[in-house]
């Protein structure tokens, strides 16, 4: 790698918290103020508690996003084109989740189960794809480790069994949610953030961060 082409990774960082900061602020604009008959506030508040799922599961993955991509960097010394490249594949797919958390949570309101199924298979591809940007990033990194300060072979291939997880994970969310209750693939799209905080700075660590 020549020399000359690699940069520090600050700006890049500063950058994608720039991006996780504007996508966690969009996703509150989905919670709006209800237009509710006289005495009518309390029920319509009520019946919006699929917005309120919706922006705090939202949130808290975008969260756990922004975690792991900053133990990611804790790792990182140097920043090359193609790194830059698929980390921005990567924010691509964290920016485009407000869009299905707000159609799921739409659809979960209106109570179709038919519009429910496409809403959950719309979330699940989404974040299907953003667990496909991690694969994409780790796949390059254990084709570059020099970019890498403190990491063993080993990381790489324990990071791509905790992408293909997310992978596999909504794929399964999305069927179930073509054949059985809401609750069933709700559950699962709620447990898969929780496993990436869990592990946000790897599945063994090997190094201090």
């Amino acid at each position: 790698m020549d020399p000359a082409r690699l940069a520090v990774t600050g700006r890049t960082e500063a950058f994608s918290d720039g991006v996780f900061a504007i996508v966690i602020t969009l996703l509150i604009l989905d919670v709006r103020a209800p237009t509710s008959e006289p005495s009518g506030l309390l029920g319509d508040l009520l019946a919006q508690w699929p917005a309120y799922l919706g922006y705090l599961t939202s949130f808290l993955y975008v969260g756990v996003i922004w975690l792991n991509h900053h133990a990611l960097f804790n790792r990182i010394q140097r920043i090359d084109k193609g790194l830059n490249l698929t980390n921005l594949v990567l924010l691509l797919t964290t920016a485009f989740l407000p869009f299905p958390t707000s159609v799921l949570a739409t659809a979960i309101q209106d109570g179709d189960p038919r519009n429910i199924s496409v809403a959950v298979a719309l979330y699940a591809l989404v974040a299907g794809l953003m667990c496909a940007s991690w694969l994409l990033i780790f796949s390059y990194l254990g084709r570059h480790p020099d970019l890498l300060t403190g990491v063993d072979a080993a990381f790489f291939r324990r990071e791509r069994v905790r992408a293909w997880t997310g992978i596999l994970g909504y794929t399964a969310a999305g069927a179930l949610g073509s054949v059985t209750s809401v609750a069933a693939p709700l559950v699962l799209l709620l447990a898969l953030p929780v496993f990436y905080f869990i592990t946000s700075h790897g599945l063994a660590r090997k190094t201090h961060v």
